[in-house]
């Protein structure tokens, strides 16, 4: 039940992206020829007025098929008879979806079970934090250079530093300090882990309105958090066996947080919503940010890609898309990720 519940979750992400890209072309009067979610054989489908709505055996993505998506069509109903700025809004809907389905679950999650604030609420005697002179009430800005949106920016990065120094920017009393510490290996339980020896201040029992804003915190922590992981696998920081997953790795993720409550499972959907709107937004062909580039060139330029470069570009980028996902599904059931 918990795969399944997983599968869902998984599930459910692909139909909200897929939904915003639906939604928008419909606002635009362009003409869905099907609407898919799943890939592989179809193993239900239906014609409706005018779309196709379909379900393939495999939840690991979806799409949104548009007339003259692929090539242009004189047809005012078509993708291709719309402006540049009408066919970006359509494409980066997806995302757009992702993203506030994201905040929707934040929100609710975080009015429920509160959160942590980026300040120093207690000091562990003997430990780091307290000897480099941090102090009840300091509240975080930057941890080694990068913004702290949320409590988690500063335990990622306490976590990849390990035991080297970590610059902080702080702020006291009005006043911006810079304080460097290193962290501790301590023993807890049956684990270690690295830690300076703080307690953050928390939030038990906001507000509706108060989740809603610290929503928008926790997204872009984690958008900032994707996009160091990005960097560091293109400059070889992680290790791709134990470091590195896939669809796979997700459904497993997704079933262990499964286990331990619908609520932590629906933090971990909204946690991956916004790691699948990160990606598909990177100027890559055959994603949504990839078309992105192609319709601000021709924005800006006013003269049309040509379809045969674009239908070039897209097979090359899909090609290289589906071979990564073939790689890291094969290290997926070689090595998987320690959970």
């Amino acid at each position: 039940m918990y795969i399944i519940y997983a599968l869902l979750g998984f599930s459910l992400l692909i139909i909200v992206h897929e939904l915003g890209h639906f939604t928008m072309a419909k606002l635009n009067k362009i003409k869905v020829e099907e609407f898919a979610i799943g890939m592989g054989p179809k193993i239900f489908s239906t014609q409706g007025k005018e779309t196709k709505y379909s379900i393939g055996l495999f939840p690991i993505g979806g799409y949104v098929k548009m007339m003259g998506e692929e090539e242009e069509v004189q047809d005012e109903r078509s993708f291709s008879s719309k402006s540049p700025l009408r066919r970006i809004s359509v494409i980066i809907a997806g995302a757009t979806m992702n993203f506030l389905f994201a905040i929707i679950i934040f929100t609710v999650f975080l009015n429920k079970f509160g959160y942590s604030l980026p300040t120093v609420k207690n000091l562990s005697e003997n430990m780091p934090a307290i000897e480099a002179g941090l102090q009840k009430g300091d509240e975080f800005l930057k941890v080694n250079g990068s913004k702290v949106f949320s409590a988690d920016d500063l335990t990622i990065g306490i976590n990849l530093a390990k035991d080297k120094p970590i610059n902080f920017l702080i702020e006291r009393n009005g006043e911006k300090k810079e304080i460097t510490v290193v962290p501790k290996l301590v023993k807890e339980s049956d684990r270690e882990r690295y830690m300076i020896g703080f307690e953050f201040q928390r939030i038990e029992k906001p507000g509706i309105v108060q989740s809603f804003k610290q929503s928008f915190k926790e997204t872009a922590s984690v958008v900032n958090q994707t996009y160091k992981g990005l960097k560091m696998m293109i400059t070889g920081n992680v290790n791709f066996k134990t470091d590195v997953g896939g669809p796979v790795s997700i459904i497993r993720m997704s079933s262990e947080a499964a286990k331990n409550g619908i609520w932590n499972l629906m933090y971990f959907v909204a946690f991956i919503s916004i790691n699948l709107a990160v990606f598909n937004m990177l100027p890559f062909p055959a994603l949504d940010g990839g078309w992105t580039v192609i319709l601000l060139i021709e924005l800006i330029t006013r003269r049309k890609v040509p379809d045969k470069v674009v239908g070039a570009m897209n097979y090359v980028g899909l090609m290289l898309l589906f071979g990564l996902m073939i790689v890291v599904t094969i290290k997926d059931i070689l090595f998987p990720i320690q959970i």
